[in-house]
């Protein structure tokens, strides 16, 4: 017989009853282009985000691209639900500001640059959180959240490393985990933080190109943040050029990385070279005799 503490049942039972345990939450809105409106973010008096709009289409990226300081991070937090802002975001349907956070993150995920690494955790339950936003409250994982977190873990190529700590792989081999995250939680829409950011040429190389082949199979509206103009160009369909929290070029890269446009946000000596149709950036030595 089920045994319960005043009228709510335990864990135990209510798991016998069938209704703590899986993932059967409201469904999300149909998926659909990411549409930004005048986001703008402040801190004080300081704008760090002015009147930002952009659209990523359903299985389109866009890369968010400038200096340090030029408000990159925060208009990608904001889009997240995790900055206050001005503007709206939407996806279809969706306005994503008048969502219920878990609601919000079935729509969105989101990659930060340095995210947090609980210790002692398994590869496998670092990537089932990502089944949080699917739960009842209270709720545990059920049988389909376990097969998504491993059809992700396959998909990623980490199924081998399922059982290990999150602490002892690689940093390509752990940011591969934290994208796996990401997608268990089933969102059309990914955003992504500097995603090679401490990674070698090879693991860049790596990541980037497993985001491009989930985002085409998937479908998934990819936003991101780098600061390697040449993979940027080289990935995304759309490139915004970002510059004290402005927009001052966006469109396809060969486009928006101009000469004219990229000084507009960096005072780096470069030279422009084009590699089929890449546009490759060169950084210049410094001219001799100068100081």
């Amino acid at each position: 017989m089920s045994r319960t503490i005043g009228t709510v049942p335990t864990r135990r039972a209510a798991t016998a009853r069938g209704w703590w345990r899986g993932s059967e939450p409201p469904p999300a809105p149909a998926r659909g282009d990411l549409v930004c409106r005048g986001i703008g973010v402040r801190v004080g008096e300081r704008a760090l985000v002015e009147d930002v709009s952009f659209t990523v289409p359903v299985g389109g990226w866009l890369t968010v691209v400038g200096p340090n300081g030029a408000g990159k991070t925060s208009l990608l937090r904001a889009v997240a639900g995790l900055a206050a802002h001005q503007g709206s975001a939407s996806v279809g349907d969706a306005a994503l500001e008048t969502l219920h956070p878990a609601a919000r993150a079935r729509l969105v995920a989101f990659v930060p640059q340095h995210p947090v690494v609980p210790p002692g955790l398994r590869v496998f339950d670092y990537v089932l959180l990502g089944r949080t936003a699917h739960l009842r409250p209270l709720g545990a994982e059920g049988a389909h959240d376990l097969a998504v977190a491993r059809r992700v873990l396959a998909a990623l190529g980490l199924d081998g490393y399922a059982e290990r700590l999150l602490s002892s792989l690689s940093g390509g081999e752990r940011q591969r985990a934290v994208i796996g995250r990401a997608l268990a939680q089933e969102s059309p829409v990914l955003l992504l933080d500097e995603p090679t950011s401490g990674l070698d040429i090879a693991y860049q190389q790596d990541v980037l190109d497993l985001v491009n082949r989930l985002r085409r199979e998937e479908r998934l509206s990819v936003l991101s943040t780098m600061h390697d103009l040449t993979l940027a160009g080289a990935y995304a369909d759309q490139l915004a050029l970002l510059a004290e929290g402005r927009v001052v070029a966006i469109g396809p890269p060969s486009e928006t990385l101009t000469e004219a446009n990229l000084a507009r946000i960096t005072r780096a000596r470069i030279r422009l070279l084009r590699e089929g149709d890449t546009t490759v950036v060169v950084h210049l030595p410094p001219v001799a005799g100068a100081p």
